[in-house]
């Protein structure tokens, strides 16, 4: 079974860095598209990054891009996302999501489209 556990939350100033990470398993029968989401009180949940196993291609929606970076190791053993130059509009719980095979570029960054989640890690900006 597909498990992901996520770490690395906490409280940053505004402006500052964080780093999350997603220890990730059970990544079998082909590729995965795997990501970010986050959902924070009074907001839809809304995906920040996303990265396919089978060509490492990644995507992030206007609201982070060039602030976020998602990567993994090279044995998919951990998914990790780099945010920098926080701003409080980022506080929210952030979950490692994974799907198995290939996602249409219209429905990548959508939040609703994983079956395999994390219990999140809250991030904190202020």
């Amino acid at each position: 079974d597909v498990q992901l556990v996520e770490s690395g939350g906490g409280s940053v100033q505004a402006g500052g860095s964080l780093g999350l990470y997603c220890a990730v398993s059970g990544l079998t029968g082909g590729s995965y598209f795997m990501g970010w989401v986050r959902q924070a009180p009074g907001k839809e949940r809304e995906a920040v990054a996303a990265i396919y196993q089978g060509d490492g291609g990644t995507y992030y929606p206007d609201s982070v891009k060039g602030r976020f970076t998602i990567s993994q190791d090279n044995a998919w053993s951990t998914l990790y996302l780099q945010m920098n130059s926080l701003k409080p509009e980022d506080t929210a719980m952030y979950y490692c999501a994974a799907i198995k095979g290939w996602v249409s570029a219209g429905r990548r960054l959508r939040g609703d489209i994983y079956n395999h989640w994390g219990q999140g890690t809250q991030v904190t900006v202020s």
